[in-house]
């Protein structure tokens, strides 16, 4: 499904999450009329202090304007909703990801796939330790699903509308929406691509909205959602097998040293026996809430 294949875009919507922005929007917007003029236009405007709005009347695309701050998450489920394409682009309002890239995604997407996602390389990281972190996500990504996961928090991505409306009730409001969508559509056996792009430096003026104390936090949390949105039994079957050697050294331990069969050893092989039955129990959880996304 390219551009060629599409009425001129019209069966396109680009989906701008914008909070601040008004810096590189304007060229953001001329960028994208120049790739794909037909496209429908979404900037989500999640609570704004500055003139995305007016600079959304001037280039005459659509806004939706939020009161307040919802999350980035929420900004691109909003806009989601509102779309009239059959395919989706989402990307960032910051001017770091270059609209010329979206005619090679597109090109990917009409070969079967339901989701292709802009990989970005080492320099398209913010800083060292967010690369770590990706790179860091994307093993432990690649491990769950078993297909290779090249960048897994890239906000870069075209998909066909009626597969990610599956689980927007999944996607969080805040920033790993992509973790989220992208380890739900691996779940649920949709095709997931990855597209080498180019990332820009952060235009003069634009915010960075990312704070390495909070976000690293929720960062964190990632990894534990990687792992329950896929197969949650991959996280505490290995969890459990733990405990359960822990137990079986502790006992060998303590026999060999006094004879004798401790608590501690009690305590360990219990508690390997209570994380592997809540693995079980979240993995049906999991296969419940997917049995409902595809109602």
């Amino acid at each position: 499904m390219t551009i060629e294949e599409t009425p001129s875009g019209r069966n396109i919507s680009v989906i701008l999450p914008a909070k601040n922005e008004a810096a590189s929007l304007p060229s953001v917007l001329a960028n994208l009329k120049d790739v794909i003029p037909d496209a429908e236009i979404i900037v989500v405007d999640d609570g704004s202090k500055d003139e995305t709005k007016q600079i959304c009347q001037a280039a005459g695309v659509r806004c939706l304007s939020a009161p307040y701050s919802m999350g980035n998450g929420a900004a691109i489920k909003r806009g989601a909703r509102a779309a009239s394409g059959e395919v989706l682009i989402f990307m960032d309002a910051d001017g770091q990801h270059d609209p010329s890239d979206i005619p090679r995604l597109l090109t990917r997407l009409g070969d079967g796939y339901d989701l292709v996602v802009g990989s970005r390389d080492r320099s398209g990281q913010a800083s060292v330790s967010r690369g770590a972190a990706n790179g860091l996500y994307n093993l432990l990504a690649s491990w769950m699903t078993g297909h290779r996961v090249a960048d897994l928090t890239s906000g870069f991505r075209v998909v066909r509308a009626a597969r990610f409306r599956e689980f927007l009730h999944m996607l969080p409001n805040g920033f790993s929406y992509p973790t989220t969508s992208t380890m739900a559509f691996f779940r649920s056996a949709y095709a997931v691509a990855y597209e080498p792009i180019h990332v820009r430096a952060r235009q003069e003026g634009s915010i960075s909205h990312i704070r390495p104390l909070r976000d690293g936090t929720r960062f964190l949390l990632i990894i534990f959602r990687i792992a329950t949105l896929y197969s949650p039994l991959k996280l505490f079957l290995p969890a459990s097998l733990l405990f359960f050697g822990l137990g079986i050294a502790n006992y060998i331990y303590t026999f060999l040293a006094a004879g004798r069969f401790t608590n501690m050893s009690v305590l360990l092989m219990s508690a390997s026996v209570i994380v592997f039955l809540i693995g079980l129990i979240s993995e049906q959880i999991t296969s419940l809430v997917y049995a409902r996304s595809r109602e």
